[in-house]
């Protein structure tokens, strides 16, 4: 699992930000990135990232707009699951994640459950559930 080079995140932020699709020229206007980037080098990158599956795109007229497949926090969330299970254990990744979380933490991961029992509903379990290992016991 491989992160987000800072030309890729420039792109990416540009377009999560974005409320439609941008050309090449779009995104370049909308990227937050400390240095100039040719035309050029904007539209290779966009083109990597279409490949690697992170964002769609399609003609209008020459030029290609571009947009996200998913929305930042669909993509961090993503990425903080491939992360999880990158380790040797991830129960214990876990565990260990969320000791370090402060109270005002805390208190949002229970929201956040409380709202994920809400959608699933009683009894309801998600579709690959993992069992607990012994090590985060």
């Amino acid at each position: 699992m491989r992160g987000l080079g800072e030309l890729e995140a420039a792109i990416m932020g540009a377009l999560w930000r974005a409320e439609g699709p941008l050309s090449v020229r779009g995104i370049r206007e909308h990227m937050v990135y400390d240095r100039e980037s040719a035309y050029t080098t904007v539209m290779t990158v966009a083109n990597i990232l279409f490949h690697k599956g992170l964002v769609d795109r399609e003609k209008d007229g020459r030029a290609w707009v571009y947009w996200s497949r998913e929305s930042h926090a669909e993509y961090t969330a993503r990425v903080m699951g491939e992360v999880l299970e990158t380790g040797p254990d991830p129960d214990t990744t876990l565990l260990r994640f969320v000791e370090r979380f402060s109270d005002e933490d805390m208190a949002r991961l229970h929201h956040v459950f409380s709202q994920v029992r809400d959608r699933r509903g009683p009894g309801r379990v998600p579709a690959s559930p993992a069992a607990p290992s012994q090590a985060a016991q």
